[in-house]
């Protein structure tokens, strides 16, 4: 009883300095909680959720195709006192994807078309004091006049942003296009001194009222102006701060600006907003690069998309500061924020960390050629621009990416070139809106690959900036054919500034390699393909910027690959765990010491042929130090040179656990890192092992190691050797039609998340053996038919690939052990279907020294198989 009590004095003492005190300027009070969530109008089977919210989550991570788009429905009872009364009051919404309507108290209040920019409804005409009813329906389903039209990436429904209610006095700051009402720019900065100029305007009655504007280092006033208000406009430029404090990303320096709008006659504060100023000036020149205050800088970060694993894009807003955090902890110091307007919290920690950024709104792959689309797109980047304007970190201003990657009437030449015209149009108006909103910023273009095409079209002479996406290496061609196309455009736009808008390699974690090749999706192959782009971007001063894609995996629905549904280029993982290309930008771009062994940790392989009580594999360990010295299970193995911010040791690993310690000096103090690595030695001759848990997984037809969910691994099969194990006869399978992977499929295999257990397989198998000695042994059969009738159109990133079909084949054949029928006239297919995975297991007793012979018998068609397992039960 008490404690209630308690509570309700608590609860009116808050109300009581709440009404009297909060409400003399602008307060924001967060509507995140408490929501009834239902994609049915009339809301009977809601339930209860917070913001922010996305009802995607789940459904873009399943094997059925697709994921819901349609609309949904969120409502709230909002209660309000006494004190909201003559009150201008708004509900702020800083993302809803993608069309959103508005509804208080049954009437409409608002609406908005677009789903990464900040929307504000004036509420207060339809609000009542008492209780209220707010209705949001959110619709993220295609509309033909809203881009993002097609992109790889999913477009999650909800209100997967906070939500906030503001309230002003009848007079106030305007907050059009959300933005709130002030300007500043700095038109003149260099070390002696800096301008500060401040506009704005002003809402409701200007009479008696005037602006103050006081710029503060810390609560310390260095400069400050007064002015009055015509036309609801009001600017001012602010007495010159002498020898500034500089904003650089080394010193991301913030000054603050207060302004105040003013009753002139009782000198009572109407409103107020504070704004960062970072004082700092930039250029982007075509032959030399960046330049930061006068002094030339290589930019080099990252992209970013929002999602996170199991959330989707309704994350936390604390998640936003930390994927900036990781950029700078990387040595980063540059950020793309792509494709679409993010989260306050990212240029607001861009400026507080160092971090310089662009930002763009999200026209990806196409156009439509319509009236509404193109104003849609026009509002977009006015938002996109007021919205951010006072951060001193942005420097680009983005409109497009790879607009012509997949042109609509390829089969009218004539009608695409009429498109054609009407991209450049859409990009012209929207630089020249662009120029004219914020003059002091870049404009930028993002192209894929197809440099002819970009220059024919005419996009490429529109921005201040070209951005080039760029995957030689990866989605075709060679790696190094990367710097031969900087040097071809370069050559053709010398005085152009470029910038490396995106490259990046697939890196699943879970798939590494010792013979890594294009499109295995292993973290080796990822390595080499960043060092060979990263020599390459340093060694040209013309390149200004370069943006790996991307910081972290994230979420792409329409993708099958090694992990379906997501875009493994990240130098994190989905939920933001390193992954060594992480560790190779750290090597290579932070300036305090590092050492850090590569996160291979659980390993497995034959034993050498000489010293069988070992296998001997590589080990990298990243460092930006000169030499490091490698101990293995408290023995000294070698001191290396440091290449590229990278030292691979051979390591003979021994069975079990393996303490690794990496030892180096870096300036005159010792660094160090350790690691544990376990490792599954598997004997050359199985006969005389002694494990009583040899347990051996195989995939055939591939190349590459994969660790799966239990954390068991798997090593590529071999030809069989007398004594060993392995296959007998086939060949790899390699997919029909697929010129980007030299084995395997990419279509997702269903009823699995290990699904390169499944992709790789080889065909007119012969039979299988395992020489091991006498005892008991579980064997375990993995299948999947990976020919199928059923045609995946394949997504427009995926250049060399129209289609992604093979036309099914019968399969029937016998499996017999040790010449005893395990499977008869066995199709894969008929069983479990196409693209399926497809388990059969058995008990094999060995009672001599035959082992275990697996034999494949064509009946109709030819004996595949994709994996094997090998697990000893007892003697």
């Amino acid at each position: 009883m008490l404690s209630k009590l308690f509570k309700a004095i608590c609860l009116l003492f808050v109300a009581v300095f709440y009404t009297s005190f909060a409400f003399a300027q602008r307060t924001e009070i967060s509507l995140n909680n408490d929501w009834h969530f239902s994609k049915d109008s009339s809301a009977k089977q809601s339930s209860v959720i917070n913001l922010p919210h996305t009802w995607n989550k789940d459904d873009v991570m399943d094997d059925a195709p697709g994921y819901y788009r349609g609309p949904g429905w969120y409502h709230k009872t909002l209660t309000l006192n006494k004190s909201f009364k003559d009150k201008a009051i708004f509900l702020y919404f800083n993302g809803a994807n993608q069309e959103t309507d508005v509804y208080i108290n049954g009437h409409k209040a608002g609406s908005h078309k677009g789903g990464y920019t900040r929307f504000c409804v004036e509420a207060d005409q339809y609000l009542k004091i008492g209780v209220n009813d707010i209705a949001v329906k959110v619709d993220n389903s295609f509309n033909e006049n809203i881009p993002p039209l097609t992109a790889d990436f999913t477009f999650y429904g909800g209100i997967y942003r906070s939500v906030s209610l503001i309230t002003t006095n009848k007079t106030h700051f305007a907050l059009e296009h959300a933005a709130n009402g002030v300007f500043v720019t700095t038109p003149d900065v260099s070390p002696s001194s800096a301008s500060v100029k401040v506009t704005g305007e002003i809402d409701g009655s200007a009479n008696d009222v005037q602006v103050i504007t006081t710029v503060l280092n810390g609560t310390k006033t260095v400069a400050k102006a007064t002015t009055s208000i015509k036309d609801g406009h009001f600017e001012h430029t602010l007495p010159a701060i002498g020898k500034p404090h500089l904003w650089s990303t080394d010193d991301p320096f913030l000054y603050s600006v207060k302004t105040q709008l003013i009753n002139k006659t009782t000198g009572a504060i109407l409103d107020e907003v504070v704004n960062p100023l970072g004082l700092r000036w930039f250029k982007f020149d075509g032959e030399k690069g960046f330049f930061l205050n006068g002094n030339p800088l290589k930019l080099v970060g990252t992209s970013r998309h929002q999602d996170f694993e199991g959330i989707g894009n309704a994350i936390p807003v604390n998640y936003n500061v930390h994927d900036v955090e990781l950029i700078k902890q990387m040595g980063g110091n540059f950020l793309r924020v792509s494709h679409y307007p993010q989260d306050p919290k990212i240029l607001e920690t861009c400026d507080r960390l160092g971090i310089l950024a662009s930002v763009e709104i999200p026209i990806v792959n196409a156009i439509t050629e319509s009236e509404a689309f193109t104003e849609t797109c026009k509002n977009m980047q006015v938002e996109m621009i007021r919205q951010n304007f006072n951060h001193p970190s942005v420097i680009i201003w983005a409109y497009m990416n790879e607009v012509l990657l997949r042109p609509k009437f390829s089969d009218d030449k004539p009608r695409q070139q009429q498109y054609f015209g009407h991209i450049k149009q859409l990009a012209q108006a929207l630089d020249s809106l662009t120029r004219k909103e914020d003059p002091s910023r870049y404009t930028m273009i993002a192209c894929h690959g197809d440099y002819n095409r970009y220059r024919q079209v005419g996009l490429v002479e529109i921005p201040q900036i070209i951005g080039w996406n760029l995957y030689n290496g990866w989605y075709g061609g060679k790696t190094e054919d990367f710097g031969k196309f900087l040097d071809s455009f370069h050559h053709d736009f010398p005085a152009l500034p470029i910038m490396i808008s995106e490259f990046g390699a697939d890196a699943d974690p879970r798939i590494r390699s010792l013979q890594p090749v294009r499109f295995d999706k292993s973290i080796e192959y990822a390595v080499d393909f960043n060092k060979v782009y990263l020599k390459a971007i340093e060694e040209r001063p013309f390149v200004a910027a370069a943006a790996v894609w991307n910081l972290a995996d994230f979420n792409s629905e329409t993708r099958d690959e090694t992990m379906p549904h997501i875009n493994n280029k990240g130098l994190l993982t989905w939920d933001r765990k390193p992954k060594d290309t992480y560790f190779f930008y750290e090597a290579n771009l932070i300036k305090q010491p590092f050492i850090k062994i590569s996160n291979w940790l659980i390993r497995a392989a034959i034993t050498d042929s000489l010293n069988q009580s070992v296998a001997t594999q590589p080990l990298t360990v990243f460092s930006n130090a000169a030499k490091i010295t490698l101990k293995v299970n408290g023995i000294s193995i070698n001191t290396q040179q440091v290449s590229d911010g990278m030292s691979t040791f051979n390591v003979a690993f021994k069975n079990g656990i393996n303490k690794i310690e990496a030892d180096a000096i870096i300036n005159g103090k010792a660094y160090k890192d350790e690691a544990i690595i376990k490792f599954n030695l598997i004997p050359r001759q199985l006969q005389s092992a002694k494990q009583a848990n040899l347990n051996i997984n195989v995939l055939l037809g591939a190349k590459r190691f994969y660790t799966d969910k239990a954390r068991n691994i798997w090593i590529p099969d071999q030809a069989y050797k007398p004594g060993s194990f392995g296959s007998i006869g086939g060949e790899t399978y390699v997919m029909k039609g697929n010129g980007r992977q030299s084995y395997g499929t990419d279509r997702n295999i269903i009823n699995t998340t290990d699904d390169p257990i499944y992709q790789t397989q080889q065909v007119r198998l012969q039979g299988y053996r395992f020489d091991v000695p006498p005892g008991k042994y579980e064997i375990t059969l993995h299948f999947a038919e990976l020919t199928t009738d059923k045609t995946k159109e394949a997504l427009a990133y995926n250049l060399d690939n129209s289609t992604n079909k093979e036309a099914s084949q019968e399969r029937i054949f016998d499996v017999l052990i040790n010449d005893k029928p395990l499977l008869q006239k066995f199709n894969v297919a008929a069983k479990y279907g196409s693209l399926t995975v497809g388990t059969e297991k058995t008990i094999v007793t060995v009672a001599n020294k035959n082992g275990i012979k697996i034999n494949f018998k064509a009946i109709k068609g030819e004996p595949i198989l994709n994996a094997i397992q090998l697990k000893k039960i007892s003697e």
